[in-house]
């Protein structure tokens, strides 16, 4: 029986990781590379897509060689501990604004941000498959599960809470409280990591395959949960990556800047934190939701319904800053589900790591873990590429001119903002609807 500090080391793992590092990437770097470090559009939208597509052939590697590690330390355990301090230093290079012309700065965002990809790879795949080695007992998955969700959510709502304040503490150009916020939030990264790789237990000890070979990755496709599950993994960070990829611009563009009520600074990292806090709340409900439903399965249904309906429901909020508590109430509510769904798919990838050793006598757990951090990052690849290729489609326009300088030009306001309205609502509601079809036919009803 896993110790209570374990669990709550297990959870610094995801703080660091989708609290801090993917939280920071989803939300504010698509904003930050066209308004602040100063790309193109098209620049964007291709580094994002370039550096996913390479995500889908080193996320199963790294799956692939995590499960063969061998250490004092354990199998996936040292990924975590060694893999801390590059984490935290790459993240904040990634936000640094070099002195370059437009050229210069093509090539610093795409050797940092796949280098970025590079080492969170090699800590966060280590990391999931962790829970498949950490406990055989299936309620105790849903309790790291929830506890890794509530983790993530918890430093999600600090970072972006805290997120304007920092700027405004550090004052200067845009460019210089970016390259400073990523040095302090790179540093917490690095301190989380590395106390979850100090604080977890690997009980179980992996059926290793004698040597490598290309059949576990064939067996894959040939796991019928497996191809349900990633395709649900990947709409999961589809309905995601829109949402966060496009909150910056809503703010800027439909909301005409940060909204100031009472004294509290409502910038779209805030507005994002009372999604953040309801699903740390709901992520950490969702075992005994699950369990009043009576299975995973009719546990995600039910909260991708909710994420459809106030999807929807979104869309019609009027575009205005008077509405902005009608807006936070819509998007509590969508969270109610994400909240709900989100502990689950990694609890239901450790029933499919377990299917697998079953049906093909060795364990594949790192592989399989692999390809839900390969789904979240290619859903939010995507999804933020198109978000990208869409805004430029409707008439945004930015690069960096001769001296250095970024330049936004909108050739037609009324069709952005409709299509990042939509974007925000429409779009997300019907990637949740296709979640709903795919879940509903995933084969493992427990």
């Amino acid at each position: 029986m896993a110790k209570l500090s374990e669990k709550i080391g297990y959870a610094l793992g995801d703080a660091a990781a989708g609290g801090i590092t993917w939280k920071v990437m989803s939300i504010a770097f698509p904003l930050f590379f066209t308004n602040v470090f100063g790309l193109t559009v098209a620049d964007t939208a291709t580094l994002m897509l370039i550096a996913r597509m390479f995500d889908v052939v080193t996320d199963p590697v790294m799956g692939s060689l995590a499960d063969r590690t061998q250490s004092r330390w354990g199998t996936y355990r040292p990924w975590l501990i060694f893999g801390a301090v590059p984490l935290g230093l790459i993240f904040a290079l990634l936000l640094y604004t070099p002195d370059f012309g437009l050229t210069g700065k093509r090539i610093w965002a795409y050797t940092f941000y796949l280098l970025m990809m590079v080492v969170y790879t090699a800590v966060n795949v280590p990391y999931g498959s962790l829970l498949g080695v950490m406990t055989d007992d299936d309620n105790e998955k849903n309790q790291f599960s929830s506890f890794r969700m509530v983790g993530a959510y918890a430093m999600g709502f600090i970072t972006l809470l805290s997120f304007p304040y920092l700027q405004k503490m550090v004052g200067g150009s845009d460019q210089h409280q970016y390259a400073v916020v990523g040095v302090l939030l790179g540093a917490v990264a690095t301190v989380g990591t590395l106390g979850c790789g100090l604080l977890t237990k690997e009980r179980l000890k992996p059926v290793r395959a004698e040597k490598f070979s290309l059949k576990p990755f064939a067996d894959l496709f040939r796991n019928k949960p497996w191809v349900y599950l990633t395709l649900i993994g990947i709409c999961m960070n589809f309905f995601n990556g829109f949402r966060y990829a496009v909150a910056g611009y809503m703010f800027e563009y439909c909301l005409h800047g940060d909204v100031t009520v009472s004294g509290l600074i409502i910038n779209y990292t805030v507005f994002m934190t009372f999604g953040e806090l309801t699903c740390m709340i709901f992520g950490g409900v969702s075992p005994v939701f699950t369990k009043w439903v009576g299975s995973k399965r009719m546990a995600f249904i039910w909260a991708a319904v909710i994420c459809v309906v106030t999807s929807v429901a979104f869309f019609f909020i009027p575009m205005d800053a008077a509405s902005i508590w009608v807006m936070v109430a819509v998007v509590i509510l969508t969270s109610i589900g994400i909240g709900l769904y989100s502990p689950l798919l990694w609890s239901m990838y450790a029933d499919v790591a377990d299917y697998a050793t079953e049906k093909n006598g060795t364990s594949s757990t790192g592989l399989i873990f692999s390809s839900g951090t390969m789904s979240q990052k290619f859903g939010t690849a995507i999804s933020g590429s198109l978000v990208a290729l869409l805004l430029g489609i409707a008439g945004f326009v930015s690069g960096t001119d001769t001296t250095g300088q970024t330049v936004i030009t909108i050739t037609d306001p009324e069709s952005v903002n409709n299509m990042i309205w939509a974007l925000f609502s429409l779009f997300p509601a019907i990637i949740a609807g296709i979640m709903i079809v795919l879940i509903y036919y995933y084969p493992i009803r427990k």
